[in-house]
Formats: C-alpha cells, sequence, structure tokens
C-alpha cells in the first residue's frame, strides 16, 4: 500500500521518493485541469509568509495558482490528501490538522533556488508534498527536484516524471528546483499542525 510505503520511508529517513505512485485518475484529470487553465490564473509565487510575503525573481521564477475543491480534479486531488493526513496521523501520531496546495508552472528557464519549507519552530508546515505532471520528462528537460538530505550531500535529484511522488519533512531538508528548458508542472502541499492561540487562527479556517 503507497500510504504504509510512505509512512515507512518518512520513519526510517524523513522523505519518500515514489516514482508514477499518484493514482492515475488523480493525475491524468490534475494534467487536464491544467492544460485546460488560463495563464492568467497563475500568479508569480512569493516567499515568506502573510505579511512578509515578497516577490524575488531571483530566488524562484515560478507561478502559482491555489487549490480550492472548486474543480472535480481539484478535489480528487484534496480527498486523497486527506486520506493519506488521515493515515500518517494515525500510523506516525504527526496531529497534522490542515492540508494547503496550489498548481505550480516552471516556464522555460524557471528555478526555485535551495530553500527549506520551514524552519523548526517558525511554522507550523510539518510535511511538504510534491507530485508531478508531466509525461515523457526527459533528463535534458532539466527542472528536478534537489533534495539535501545527509546521505546526499551532493543532493538527491527527483525527476518531474508524470505520478511521481516527493513527500518530505518540511523543516528537516533544503531542496531546490533546477532550471528546466521545457514547461514544467507540479502539485505542491503542506500539512500543517494546528499554531491558533487566542488572538490568532493558525491555520485560519
Amino acid at each position: 500500500m503507497l500510504f504504509a510505503t510512505i509512512a515507512q520511508d518518512l520513519l526510517a529517513k524523513g522523505y519518500s521518493i515514489r516514482a508514477g505512485a499518484l493514482p492515475a485518475d488523480i493525475s491524468n484529470s490534475l494534467l487536464l485541469q491544467l492544460q485546460a487553465m488560463p495563464e492568467q490564473q497563475f500568479l508569480p509565487a512569493g516567499i515568506g509568509r502573510e505579511q512578509d510575503q515578497m516577490l524575488n525573481r531571483f530566488v524562484r521564477k515560478d507561478t502559482i495558482s491555489w487549490i480550492t475543491g472548486a474543480s472535480a480534479a481539484g478535489l480528487l486531488w484534496l480527498d486523497w490528501a486527506a486520506e493519506l493526513q488521515t493515515y500518517l496521523n494515525r500510523v506516525l501520531f504527526l496531529g497534522l490538522f490542515s492540508f494547503e496546495s496550489h498548481f505550480a508552472h516552471y516556464a522555460k528557464g524557471a528555478f526555485y533556488r535551495r530553500h527549506i519549507d520551514a524552519f523548526k519552530g517558525d511554522s507550523n508546515r510539518v510535511l511538504s508534498v510534491v507530485a508531478y505532471l508531466n509525461p515523457g520528462w526527459q533528463a535534458a528537460d532539466g527542472g528536478e527536484l534537489v533534495l539535501y538530505p545527509q546521505d546526499y550531500p551532493d543532493g538527491l535529484k527527483v525527476c518531474p516524471e508524470m505520478g511521481t511522488l516527493a513527500v518530505f519533512l518540511s523543516a528537516e531538508f533544503e531542496h531546490e528546483v533546477l532550471p528546466t528548458t521545457q514547461d514544467r508542472y507540479s502539485v505542491a502541499g503542506w500539512f500543517r499542525v494546528n499554531g491558533s492561540n487566542a488572538q490568532r487562527a493558525d491555520p485560519p479556517l
């Protein structure tokens, strides 16, 4: 079972890379939606969070469109993520509370420099999930995700081929997206814990 394999990988090393593992009906539906979306639905991605967010085209050049579940494809993806959340909470006791996700488009030449999704103690992002939507991707197309776990000091490259999943602990692994020579598509998401207090709902309801 895919969820059990992901859980075992996370427990053993903190990340899970599974080629072609996203169910085909979900990946195909997401790709069809992407192909039908006008470019104006995508906005330049920022860095930082909420009032601290800013655009920095030196750091990243992708564009994004948030997934709300308004489309059938988006709902399929969010339902799958909810099932994964339930399983990981039951098996690994991660306390995952919510999930946020967006489509990502890297046009030719786009990249995302080395970064981390959540700094320890500073964010409630716990687990990052990326699914790739690029049929027939070739090595010459570039655009690999590169993770930097301790056992891969030079980086672990992940080809963004259709249906491949990358799941990793958000605060543990620096990573980057290498420049692409073709249009590159994915969905990226983050499972978060509840960081609410009396003054602020976080994640927002």
